[in-house]
């Protein structure tokens, strides 16, 4: 989840994704939406299998294929460790030409739990879609697998640091510091410093902190990030996390001299379940905008200011990467996928938090909160798993195409 708080109400239209192996070179480019059923896969394929039921399994998984196909490896470790004691890394596959003018760029587990999704599909991605890809000079594919390992690995969505990844990337001149005006007005409620129960009654209390405060205080407040309490929900740290400096280091030589890219960052948990949206940072009248309309559809590419909420935020990383590539025609796609209705997520997010520090080692809320947080951003139901890999395959197959 990105942070976005306003309920999606439209339903995704997607072409019928191809059958597994049934690749073409290079990619032929989606010209219409047609109707697609998120209850149904949009294909015979069960994409079920593509998820894995833990990090390590992911990576093994996402390197193993990912060699067998051809492709430059590369791993970054963040240097903590994962609950086996298996080293975390940000592992990097590389497809095309190194020196390719227009790249396709998929990342994954920025916010660490929703990671078992995007894993999923990029390890779908290698596994079926891509087998037969011959991709021309000009084009290459770059997949950032897990930018958020620890979250991955220990089912948070925050990072060893407790920092929310995608508050994390400031601009030139930006500094780690602040908060929303009325964060601490909301503080008690948002961050609780005891363990969770079952049966604390979320719903009412948060009914009530919106009557005090308003709606617009509440959903202005929360999701916007803040660098001033570091046990808080939606922290932006106070200096650079590793992810940042891993792609502060890195990103530019995987970027190239590139010309055009299409980034395209995976996440869960806000929307209308089994659909999907693309948020991006550019202006709602902007060429760009209009473009990516055209290319990816004009009813699930969204702009900020044309959001029914809209609030400023710090630190996102797409923001971060058009500033740092300035010199290209950098599109940064959030493709944002619904699970359960925002207070349901938010009240998971609260649980784990405060089980993670203010639980002991052995109580019962370890179990429940993650078990809880992982149904919330990476439901079981078999056909929302088939839906929404199926639809992410689509959607890289169009990047590649339109470039």
């Amino acid at each position: 989840m990105r942070g976005r708080v306003s309920r999606l109400e439209q339903t995704v239209r997607r072409k019928p994704s191809r059958s597994a192996g049934l690749t073409l070179s290079p990619f032929s480019p989606h010209t219409s939406h047609t109707p697609h059923t998120p209850s149904s896969p949009a294909s015979d394929m069960s994409y079920i299998t593509a998820f894995s039921p833990d990090y390590a399994t992911a990576r093994n998984r996402f390197s193993t294929s990912a060699l067998a196909l051809g492709c430059r490896l590369e791993a970054h470790s963040i240097e903590q460790t994962g609950p086996n004691g298996e080293d975390l890394t940000i592992d990097v596959a590389i497809l095309g030409n190194p020196n390719s003018q227009k790249i396709v760029v998929v990342s994954s587990g920025l916010h660490g739990v929703e990671g078992f999704f995007g894993s999923a599909v990029q390890c779908a991605l290698l596994e079926e879609r891509l087998v037969s890809w011959n991709p021309s000079q000009d084009t290459a594919l770059v997949l950032l697998h897990a930018l958020n390992p620890y979250g991955f690995a220990w089912c948070r969505r925050w990072n060893e640091e407790n920092i929310d990844l995608n508050r994390n990337f400031l601009l030139p001149g930006e500094e780690y510091k602040g908060s929303p005006a009325k964060y601490g007005d909301f503080n008690a409620f948002f961050n609780p410093t005891s363990p969770p129960s079952r049966f604390e009654p979320f719903l009412l209390k948060a009914i009530a902190s919106i009557l005090r405060y308003g709606i617009s205080s509440f959903t202005s407040t929360l999701p916007v990030g803040q660098y001033d309490f570091p046990q808080g929900l939606f922290f932006g740290g106070h200096r650079p996390s590793k992810t940042y400096q891993i792609l502060d280091q890195n990103l530019p030589r995987w970027i190239g001299n590139a010309s055009d890219v299409i980034h395209i960052d995976f996440h869960t948990g806000l929307g209308k379940k089994a659909t999907y949206k693309l948020f991006i940072d550019d202006p709602p009248d902007s060429q760009s905008t209009e473009w990516l309309k055209e290319k990816f559809g004009a009813d699930v590419v969204e702009a900020y200011k044309a959001r029914k909420v809209t609030y400023i935020f710090r630190g996102g990383l797409g923001s971060w990467c058009k500033t740092k590539f300035s010199q290209c025609n950098y599109n940064f796609l959030t493709a944002e996928f619904g699970t359960y209705p925002v207070i349901q997520v938010v009240a998971a997010l609260r649980a784990e938090n405060r089980t993670h520090f203010f639980s002991p080692a052995n109580h019962p809320s370890r179990d429940w909160t993650r078990q809880r947080l992982m149904e919330i951003f990476a439901p079981a139901d078999e056909s929302w798993r088939n839906a929404v890999v199926s639809q992410g395959l689509d959607l890289v197959e169009r990047a590649i195409a339109v470039l």
